[in-house]
């Protein structure tokens, strides 16, 4: 049965749902200017400082000028002569404007079309250039590449194609960043959880039938294939089903959603009641939240200003509801736990990175010279 999801029927599938329309629509959405801004990928993999660093370093350690460097590569590309993978890197790291990108993209054809079967185990080169075309504006000219036939295997790494959607998604580019994940699916790119977040988040955006089908064979084909799908996606994919008017679809894959007790997960819970006119649980849902454990010690559900004057606009024809609403309402101002931030900025906002966590706890304590604890002070520095 799986085997059947993943032949090339399954790919055919996706790219018939891609009529006109969707990559036609402009996106329904909640616009939030937060929300549209805001990376879906966390610094862990995006790597942009890092990227910066190591350009900073390779130009001040480049032997002779930036210009020498790239007029010999010219040369080199005139006299057909090898191109060696040092000197790719290199360049990636020297590009700063578009006639750079320009050489780049010639460098790029000659080297992959010299070590196309050489590519096992070797060095990955697109997510470098993705991170290049994002710092000089030039994700058009990605999505161009990435889609080129002649450079099929250069970008087999599924980050390669995640930088590129991030990018696209950032600027609010959700038909390109469509267009890339179908590419990455033709190309047979095993998808990541990273991948179905922003696959996910595309079809939100999007916010048509289609981008909806979509996501819907997406998540289906991953669920056969034993794949567990991150909660962020999860969420995505509830809210576009609340968006298309499909509240039961919505509840079935929130119900699937391990540990549904993030902010996101909360404020989806109460549209899934408003949209099923499951008003007297909606109701005891708020009531539970103001008079349960509200020690600081304890994390408190916060809800959505937008998502409560939904609520009220939905209980306002019941007076008996309305009044409760509005007693529970001031509450929740009282206790902190209504935050403005919309929905859709909640949905879109960046994750901290684990392992900048992961690396505070795992600071030395003990002085390599004197084996003893370090102080306090110290260990904080």
């Amino acid at each position: 049965m799986a085997a059947a999801f993943r032949s090339s029927q399954q790919v055919l599938l996706l790219r018939s749902l891609v009529w006109p329309g969707v990559l036609d629509s402009g996106s329904t959405c909640c616009r939030c200017p937060l929300g549209a801004k805001r990376y879906l990928l966390t610094e862990n993999i995006m790597k942009l400082k890092e990227f910066q660093h190591k350009k900073v370093a390779v130009a001040c350690n480049l032997p002779g000028t930036k210009e020498t460097y790239l007029r010999n590569l010219e040369e080199k590309l005139t006299q057909n002569k090898l191109i060696l993978k040092e000197e790719l890197r290199t360049l990636l790291h020297l590009c700063e404007s578009r006639d750079d990108m320009e050489l780049a993209k010639n460098v790029i054809y000659r080297y992959h079309a010299e070590n196309r079967n050489m590519t096992v185990g070797e060095y990955k080169f697109g997510p470098l250039f993705m991170r290049l075309c994002y710092e000089l504006d030039l994700e058009e000219s990605a999505v161009e590449l990435i889609k080129d036939q002649h450079l099929r295997g250069f970008f087999s790494d599924c980050t390669s194609f995640n930088i590129l959607m991030d990018t696209l998604f950032i600027k609010g580019k959700y038909k390109s960043a469509l267009e890339v994940m179908i590419e990455m699916k033709n190309q047979d790119v095993k998808f990541s959880k990273d991948t179905y977040v922003l696959a996910f988040a595309v079809c939100y955006k999007l916010n048509s039938p289609e981008s909806f089908k979509i996501c819907t064979t997406l998540r289906e084909e991953a669920l056969i294939k034993g794949e567990v799908l991150s909660r962020r996606a999860s969420c995505f994919a509830v809210a576009l089903a609340l968006n298309q008017n499909q509240p039961a679809k919505a509840l079935s894959i929130f119900s699937q959603i391990m540990k549904p007790e993030s902010i996101i997960c909360t404020n989806l819970n109460i549209m899934i009641h408003v949209q099923s006119n499951m008003l007297k649980a909606l109701i005891e849902i708020l009531k539970d939240a103001t008079e349960g454990n509200l020690s600081r010690f304890v994390k408190k559900h916060v809800f959505s200003e937008e998502v409560l004057v939904k609520v009220r606009e939905k209980v306002k024809h019941v007076p008996a509801l309305l009044a409760k609403f509005d007693e529970l309402y001031g509450k929740l101002h009282v206790n902190g736990q209504v935050t403005t931030y919309s929905l859709d900025a909640l949905l879109c906002h960046t994750p901290r990175d684990v392992k900048s966590h992961m690396g505070l706890l795992n600071k030395r304590t003990v002085s390599r010279r004197t084996f003893q604890p370090l102080s306090q002070s110290l260990w904080a520095e």
